[in-house]
């Protein structure tokens, strides 16, 4: 099977040349890797890649970039795998995606577990996560070694590209686009299993720098649910339960926030949002006015 590697990035382009040289270590190299990116000046290039690299080039955000990199890659290759420009595999990582496929043909999304995510605290480290996989070397995960989702978490995701069709991610979900990969694999499930494999490790360094504001990040947090709940690609048994911990968790947070979140930012968002959304309004773009 030929497979991609699609890694979307902005403002991150040392972070881009690191993961580049390190993706020469998998233990089965992808085909290409492809860089989506605003501009050339978004990304530091590698001396030498033992794989066939390129770039692309177009409007800012995570949908907008995911797709001017999958379109083309659609008839090209089997597997479209997905990476943050912050996210870590482990050394068998693309190895065990292709297992995966070809030894399940119900399986349209693939994904890893995260077995350190520097998204829930201050970030971390490259010598963090390298840490982290050696420790996660040779341990059986606890539970099932297959678990379906509702969707899978974009930061490492691979799908099955006979499947996709015309399903392309959302690009009313601007910026940084929060729950587009939520939205976009929830909707390959008519088409196939949506899977974590949980031999299949990584590690989200959770990169603060390229983000949006804390307000339009608390605005997206309300308006993006009530969008996909309406728009029917994601149950409300998903959405809203996480909108809500979200909401509660900027207004517990409020008083003596973390250093690396700004919580008063994200609340002032939220609540925003939540005044649009009881006079019927909304927009997911209205960020881009913030």
């Amino acid at each position: 099977m030929r497979l991609t590697v699609i890694i979307p990035t902005l403002g991150r382009s040392g972070q881009v040349a690191r993961l580049l040289r390190y993706l020469g270590g998998q233990t089965r190299l992808p085909d290409e890797v492809i860089v989506s990116a605003p501009d050339a000046a978004h990304v530091e290039l590698p001396e030498s890649c033992p794989f066939l690299l390129s770039l692309v080039f177009g409007p800012i955000g995570s949908s907008a970039q995911r797709n001017t990199a999958l379109i083309p890659s659609l008839e090209r290759f089997d597997i479209i795998t997905f990476f943050d420009d912050d996210f870590v595999p482990s050394a068998e990582y693309l190895e065990q995606v292709e297992k995966a496929f070809v030894e399940n043909d119900g399986w349209a999304v693939v994904m890893g577990i995260v077995v350190k995510d520097g998204a829930m605290n201050a970030g971390l480290t490259w010598e963090d996560a390298e840490a982290a996989l050696r420790a996660s070397e040779g341990k059986k995960h606890d539970g099932p070694s297959v678990v379906d989702h509702v969707g899978a978490y974009g930061c490492n995701m691979s799908l099955r590209s006979s499947l996709v069709g015309g399903l392309r991610f959302d690009e009313r979900l601007v910026l940084y686009g929060w729950q587009e990969d939520i939205d976009f694999t929830s909707q390959m499930r008519s088409k196939g299993r949506v899977v974590c494999v949980t031999s299949i490790r990584g590690v989200h360094l959770g990169i603060k720098t390229g983000r949006v504001s804390g307000e339009r990040f608390g605005y997206s947090q309300v308006a993006n649910a009530i969008y996909l709940i309406k728009k029917g690609t994601v149950p409300a048994s998903f959405a809203l339960p996480l909108m809500f911990r979200n909401i509660a968790a900027n207004l517990a947070k409020s008083l003596w926030p973390e250093p690396f979140v700004d919580r008063r930012g994200r609340l002032r968002g939220n609540m925003l949002a939540i005044r649009h959304v009881a006079t019927g309004r909304i927009e997911p773009e209205y960020i881009l006015k913030i």
